[in-house]
């Protein structure tokens, strides 16, 4: 026990160990309870923890999502901030080419504008570094993030003030100029900043209600997609001066013929004219698509493990407590249990989960009247009855194995229900994945028309029609080249557009290759399968999915060969092919309710073949997933080992013949391992077991003696005895 001295964590934690007390909880709770961090700070409702502090952690989108999400729009708006301040925001229409944005020319901003935009970009770069200052540790969170959005603020705050300044004091005149598209850049890059400072303080909001402790919790590998979603914007900025410069075009249109070239778009209306731009042009692109590969691949594996940690165990947890829930909790005497199963199935019915009942809870009784020797079947003949030896041998199978049958039953009863769970669980995470790309593809693809259509309207009259045709066509990636931005306002939204709307194309295509696509594969094969490639064991496979065909197959056939065997003058009976072919099937639930005698060396081999069988189905493409039945017989085997065989055979009568319940907690079903690995450990551990008990006592003795001399002669007192 702790001291009673110690200082409590929290105001309440006092209060809890003394209720803790006050109801006997077990040591392990006392010692959670007094776990907390004795350093958090509160202040009314607000619960700061420390960096330090383990305790357990919610609001997980606003932890782990928005400072991901904030570490991609952060860059992104200042590539957008960068172009707003290179390019003036004001054009003239070339005479020659009245009302047309891509024939315009710029001419000089006033230098209030040019300097607020300067200051506006680096109140911007500076937020970003503290960003990753706070993600690296180097500054501590408290300080980092307030930074980051006060400095981010201040930069929405600027380019706000100076576009509405710039529309109030000094707009273009109309209609012989026109807002350029480093306006518009500059317009984009407030929203970026503003979204993302305001998801920020969605995260320090629930710092301070002390939902997490003040760092960033990300793994390796979202840190891998911080860096690499940076290096890829560098790579596209640094790529706009490299071509700005060689090739003579504004910063902004090198800016979109970069991002057209990395997501492989490529309209046709941009491209360079001489040599040394198309040599640029080699490895800038391989470059940017192999950036841009990493950069998708990582947010799919984030969005799935974001899913699978949150979503997808969410939903796997909600059914197993309601499958727990539909299950009888409480224990009946044998005879009610009996009694209710009997009428269950009367009715033609059979409840999905029978009810779980503890046998060390009864006391059976027998009734020595009917525990008779049962009479000789004539049937049969030169069939030889042995007395009854022992009275008790048969009250014990009367008394012992029905209910280990009904035990036998109900647990492959919750064996089924958390298989179906397992397969429920994986349709429910491919299809839930597929659902939410189809959804954000949707969303891309129609609210990205409504804005091109009303950004290059006045430009090339485009209907709303050509631009669900323009965006389907970019967000594949195919680029006709007949549409493509030419407003002002589009190149700079399509920059935006594109950079997400293509990884997200990418990731549906990738969540239909797990679902619609292997369908359709699995459809070819099992065609060809059929048809011009058949396959060997084709029918046994399809006969063992129609178990009711393959019943009625069996049946005829075992009555064929029965006449054939009356005919020809064979005995009737069991032949020793026929016996052995028995042996090597799967026991039924009656052979494990009886238990097969066998003494512990044949155990042992039988151990070692499982070993080799777990070992064999590790190799295999798909995981493996076992029968109740198999399951039965591994936990024999790796129970055998730890106890004699009459302490098995009794735990065996008081527990059943597993230890865990299948839609439990401690189900190994829910295990991270697959099941072929979680069986070789146990398997592998039973054995170790095993040949640690046929070692004799005199050897253990003298092993014991010389660790015990080896370890005195390394602390240099000499050797013991």
């Amino acid at each position: 026990m702790d001291s009673p001295d110690a200082p409590p964590s929290s105001a309440n934690t006092s209060e809890d160990l003394h209720n803790a007390q006050q109801e006997n909880v077990p040591g392990e709770k006392l010692v959670a309870l007094e776990r907390e961090p004795t350093h958090v700070k509160q202040f009314w409702k607000l619960r700061m923890r420390p960096a330090d502090d383990d305790d357990t952690r919610d609001w997980w989108f606003a932890c782990t999502a928005i400072p991901l999400l904030a570490a991609t729009t952060g860059p992104l708006a200042n590539v957008m901030s960068i172009a707003a301040l290179v390019v003036p925001w004001r054009n003239n229409f070339n005479p020659a080419y009245p009302g047309e944005d891509p024939y315009s020319k710029g001419f000089d901003d006033p230098h209030w504008c040019i300097a607020l935009n300067a200051v506006s970009l680096v109140c911007g770069f500076v937020g970003n570094i503290f960003l990753l200052f706070n993600f690296t540790r180097r500054v501590r969170y408290i300080v980092a993030l307030p930074m980051t959005i006060i400095l981010w603020y201040f930069a929405t705050g600027i380019l706000i003030g100076i576009t509405v300044s710039m529309d109030r004091y000094v707009p273009p005149h109309r209609p012989e100029q026109t807002y350029s598209q480093g306006y518009w850049h500059a317009i984009i890059a407030a929203i970026l900043y503003l979204v993302s400072s305001m998801m920020l303080m969605v995260n320090m909001m629930g710092y301070f209600l002390g939902h997490y402790p003040q760092h960033f919790d990300l793994t390796d590998e979202q840190r891998n997609l911080i860096l690499q979603t940076m290096l890829f914007f560098i790579w596209l900025a640094g790529g706009a001066g490299v071509f700005s410069t060689v090739i003579g075009w504004s910063y902004v249109d090198a800016l979109y013929f970069c991002d057209v070239t990395v997501l492989t778009v490529g309209f046709g209306d941009l491209y360079p004219t001489d040599d040394a731009g198309r040599g640029l042009v080699f490895p800038y692109s391989v470059g940017g698509i192999i950036m841009l590969g990493l950069m998708v691949g990582s947010i799919r594996r984030f969005a799935q493990e974001l899913g699978h940690d949150k979503v997808i165990k969410n939903h796997f947890e909600k059914r197993r407590v309601r499958t727990v829930e539909r299950s009888v909790s409480s224990s009946f005497e044998l005879e009610e249990r009996q009694a209710q199963l009997k009428r269950t199935l009367d009715h033609g019915h059979r409840p999905v989960i029978s009810a779980p009942f503890d046998l060390k809870d009864r006391a059976i009784t027998f009734d020595l009247d009917k525990a008779v020797e049962p009479k000789p079947k004539l049937k049969r003949l030169n069939h030889s009855h042995k007395p009854l030896k022992s009275g008790f041998k048969m009250l014990r199978r009367v008394g012992s194995r029905q209910p280990k049958i009904l035990v036998l039953r109900e647990e492959k009863d919750r064996f089924t229900a958390m298989r179906d769970i397992q397969h429920g669980t994986v349709k429910f995470k491919q299809y839930s994945a597929l659902t939410m790309s189809i959804i954000a593809f949707g969303l891309l693809w129609c609210g990205g028309a409504v804005v091109f259509w009303q950004a290059e309207q006045g430009q090339q009259q485009m209907s709303y029609f050509e631009a669900l045709y323009f965006c389907y066509v970019s967000l594949l990636t195919i680029g006709y080249g007949d549409l493509s931005p030419k407003s002002n306002a589009g190149k700079p939204f399509f920059i935006v557009w594109s950079l997400i709307a293509v990884p997200t194309m990418t990731i549906l295509i990738s969540d239909m290759g797990d679902t619609v696509i292997a369908s359709f594969k699995r459809g070819t094969f099992t065609l060809a399968d059929w048809t011009v490639l058949p396959k060997a064991g084709i029918w046994r496979a399809f006969l063992e999915k129609h178990p009711v065909l393959l019943r009625w197959l069996q049946n005829n056939e075992n009555k064929a060969a029965a006449r054939k065997r009356l005919t020809e003058g064979f005995r009737v009976g069991p032949e020793d092919g026929d016996e052995e072919e028995k042996n090597a099937m799967p026991p039924t639930l009656e052979e494990l309710a009886d238990g097969d005698g066998l003494d512990e060396h044949e155990l042992a081999r039988k151990l070692a073949l499982a070993i080799r069988r777990t070992a064999t189905d590790l190799k295999a493409e798909e995981p493996r997933r076992y029968s109740y039945e198999e399951w039965v017989e591994y936990t024999r085997l790796i129970r055998f080992s730890s106890k004699s065989k009459g302490e098995v055979e009794e735990e065996e009568e008081e527990e059943g013949l597993i230890e865990w319940d299948w839609i439990g907690i401690d189900s190994p079903m829910l295990a991270e391992q697959t099941e072929s690995e979680w069986l070789l450990d146990r398997l592998c551990e039973s054995l170790n077991r095993y040949m640690s008990r046929q070692v004799p006592d005199s050897v253990k003795v003298r092993r014991r003696s010389l660790v015990v001399s080896r370890r005195a002669s390394k602390s240099g007192d000499g050797p013991v005895g």
